[in-house]
This record gives C-alpha cells, structure tokens and sequence, in this order.
C-alpha cells in the first residue's frame, strides 16, 4: 500500500512537471513570435539628420527672450513705418494718427483690463443704483473710446471687425448710466456678457453696425474721459517716480505715456466739448507731445527723461484742469 502511495506521487509530480514545461515552451514561442512581428527601429544617418533637426532646445534660439516691452516697441516700429508710407499722401489726418501714438499690444492690454474694471462694478441691482452706475459710466466710456480709435486704426490690431458695434453698444450703455436703475443695471449686465463673449473670441452676437465714421458727440463725454486721464496720469507716476522705478516698471510706463497721448488726441476731436478752442487744443495737444516724449526716453533708454517727460505731462494736465472739466 505505502509502495501504490509513492507511485501515484510521483506520477502526479511527472505530471505537473510536463504541464509546467509545456507552457513555458508555449510561452517562449509566443514571445519569440511577437518580437519577429515587431518592426525594427530605424536607424538615421547623423549627418543628415544634423542639418534638419537641432541637436538640444537651446540651439534653436538666439538672443534674448523677447520681453512685453520690446513687442510694444516693435508695434510701435511697424505703427510708424506704416504711418510714415502714408504722409507721402496725407496730411497726418485720418487713421494714420493713432499708429503713432499707442501700439496694438498697449491697446488689446488696456481693454482688458478696463472690462475687469467694468465688471468688478456689475455686482447688485442695490450696489449699482447707489453709485455703481458712475463707475460702469466711466469704464464703458472709456471703452467705447478705444473701440472707437481700433475702428479707424490703420494695420493689425485685435477686435477690429466688432470694433465699430462694440463701440456703439458700449457708448449707448455708458450713456444710459448717467443715472442707476434696475433697466440701466440689466443692460449693463448685457454688456458684460457682450465684452466677455468679445474678449474669450467667440465675437459679438449683437447686430453688426454700419459702416458710419466715429461720432465723438455720441461716443465719450469729456467728464468720464478726464477723470480717466488722472487715473491713468496717477498710475505713471507712481510707477516713474525715480529712474529705478522707470526701469522696473518700463512696460506699465510705456503703456500708460501711450494712452495719455492717445487721450489728448481724443479730447480734441470733432464733436468734443471745446474742441474748437485753441487754447484747450494747444493744452491738450501739450498733453500729447509731453507723453510721446516719454516714449522716445523709453526708446532710448534714457530713463531720467522719462521722469522730466512725466512731469511735463502733469503741468499740462494742471493747466487743462483750471479752465476745462
């Protein structure tokens, strides 16, 4: 009995043995098999590869890395080259005026951020009704402002075919908030979706406007456009207030000289307040020169200009502001 006992054993162990070794064998084939299907890497030349592809990221670029800066300057550049190829034939009238006074970038950056400002003032009915409106006043002015000068800006420059329904749908909105109400407050509420439907670009859906030109008596009053340039004016001298300061803040400088130079362009426009008046002309037109003046610093490098640019700015804006409001 013991003896039937260790035969049946050992034949259990010789058969999981051969089970055992058959699919091992199984196994290697398919493993043998799976790698003969597998196509063979291939196999480049150098030298020839050397002349198309870089060897390492680095290689592929030369120079510094562009900074904000130098693509406003070089928007700036194209704005000029372009206006300059115009005044062969113009006057220095028409849409050629705003490329020489602010770039693409410092245009699409200002209307960023103004929508932020808009929208912060877009909270509650309540909110708006007791005072909010002034300020959505203020920002949509500004706003249909520069959709204003993108409609007529001369080369490349963001949102400009919704720029003229832009303008007009800001415009009509910033109008209708010279005082609060709830009807006042859901329109505002339109033109945040409107700007923000803008901006991500998925365009505007409301009606396309007309080929008319800029109505300045119907797009910005002079007020809201003031109180604007004295923010804006704020803002460059806190950023300007040494040399070292100009340095570190070249960008934030630069955009906001260009945007005060755009305004003293604006405020003299045909339907604007006074802008018949030679003497607030000659102080806005001051304000103008004094802020490109701070450009050309920056172009220059010339950062102790800037400063004395700046301060020139102030004087004409003080001036402006003991006759005019």
């Amino acid at each position: 009995m013991p003896r039937q006992m260790f035969l049946r054993s050992r034949c259990r162990v010789f058969l999981l043995t051969l089970a055992i070794g058959s699919l091992v064998v199984i196994v290697d084939n398919g493993s043998a098999a799976a790698q003969q299907q597998r196509a063979r890497p291939p196999v480049f030349d150098e030298g020839t590869t050397s002349r198309i592809f870089f060897s390492d990221l680095s290689s592929a670029f030369r120079g510094e890395r562009p900074t904000l800066s130098s693509l406003q300057k070089t928007d700036a550049a194209a704005a000029l080259a372009q206006a300059s190829e115009a005044d062969d034939d113009s006057d220095n009238t028409g849409s050629q005026r705003w490329n020489k006074l602010i770039s693409p970038v410092s245009l699409e950056d200002e209307i960023k951020r103004v929508k932020l400002k808009f929208d912060a003032s877009i909270t509650t009915p309540g909110a708006f009704n007791g005072g909010g409106y002034q300020e959505a006043r203020l920002h949509l002015s500004v706003l249909a402002s520069l959709f204003a000068v993108i409609s007529e800006y001369s080369g490349d420059v963001r949102w400009k075919s919704d720029a003229k329904t832009a303008r007009d749908i800001t415009a009509k909105t910033a109008l209708n908030c010279a005082a609060g109400s709830t009807p006042v407050f859901n329109e505002a509420q339109l033109r945040k979706a409107d700007l923000q439907d803008l901006v991500s670009g998925a365009g505007l859906s409301a009606a396309k406007a007309g080929e008319d030109e800029n109505d300045w008596s119907m797009i910005a009053d002079r007020s809201p456009l003031m109180e604007y340039a004295e923010l804006v004016l704020d803002k460059l001298s806190d950023d300007s207030n040494d040399t070292e300061s100009a340095k570190e803040n070249v960008d934030s400088v630069r955009r906001n000289a260009e945007l005060l130079a755009l305004l003293g362009e604006i405020l003299v426009q045909e339907g604007m307040d006074d802008s018949e008046d030679d003497d607030y002309r000659a102080l806005s037109r001051a304000m103008t020169e004094a802020s490109r003046s701070v450009v050309t610093a920056i172009e220059r490098q010339d950062f102790d200009a800037v400063r004395g640019a700046v301060g020139e700015i102030t004087q004409s804006c003080s001036a402006c502001h003991e006759e005019y409001r």
